[in-house]
């Protein structure tokens, strides 16, 4: 009698700090090559984050609610007058990306998925601006069956709707999705939706934990 098949798993993979290093230590390369300080930045960008009605800094750029020029002019104005720091930028996404690095690790960890015939996407709260940019870091061709960007879809993480979007696009029930992404909150919200979640600090022990998903799948199957 021939084997079931085990049941699809889709892998959707968060971008920034996943297959990027941590966002901490993204901002302090960006402080220390613009000169700013760090808690300066971080208090302008809550002040205008705050203007939008969220606490979560990328909301605003990421939707988008605001246009990245107007978002810095607003973050530049408040550095000026409350921090007396100058920093006038049109776009933070040369200084954002230059020489930030691949997690190459994690890339082989999704071509493993892959491999096993999971489906493999990117989930991303993603900056219109930016779009370009992290394509160069990654071949989305080679690595991802499917990409949703929040600009793109009027979605974003953690939001039901990102999610019900992504179960639907890889063609899999909600139960059958797994979410890897950095952050606890996006990750809450995945398994609110009925998603399985790796809170990702390493590419070892997330691979790991993925790995055992894709093992239960198979034994799932099995008779």
């Amino acid at each position: 009698m021939p084997e079931t098949p085990a049941p699809r798993m889709a892998v959707w993979s968060d971008f920034g700090g996943v297959l990027t290093p941590p966002l901490s230590h993204t901002m302090a390369t960006f402080c220390a090559s613009t000169g700013v300080d760090r808690g300066a930045l971080l208090q302008a960008v809550a002040t205008v984050t705050a203007r939008y009605g969220t606490d979560d800094i990328m909301e605003p750029i990421d939707t988008p609610l605001v246009s990245e020029g107007e978002w810095l002019r607003e973050i530049g104005d408040v550095l000026e007058t409350e921090h007396g720091v100058r920093l006038r930028l049109t776009t933070m996404a040369d200084a954002w990306f230059d020489g930030r690095e691949t997690n190459h690790a994690w890339a082989a960890q999704l071509r493993k998925a892959r491999s096993r015939g999971a489906f493999v996407g990117l989930l991303s709260n993603m900056v219109p601006a930016w779009d370009r940019h992290w394509r160069r870091m990654v071949d989305p061709a080679e690595l991802f069956d499917d990409v949703l960007l929040s600009f793109e879809v009027g979605h974003r993480k953690p939001s039901p709707g990102m999610f019900e979007l992504a179960a639907r696009r890889a063609g899999v029930p909600a139960e059958r999705c797994v979410l890897v992404d950095d952050l606890e909150h996006n990750c809450a919200g995945a398994e609110a939706a009925g998603w399985r979640a790796v809170l990702f600090t390493d590419a070892g022990s997330a691979g790991a934990q993925l790995d055992s998903l894709l093992d239960g799948a198979v034994l799932a199957a099995r008779p």
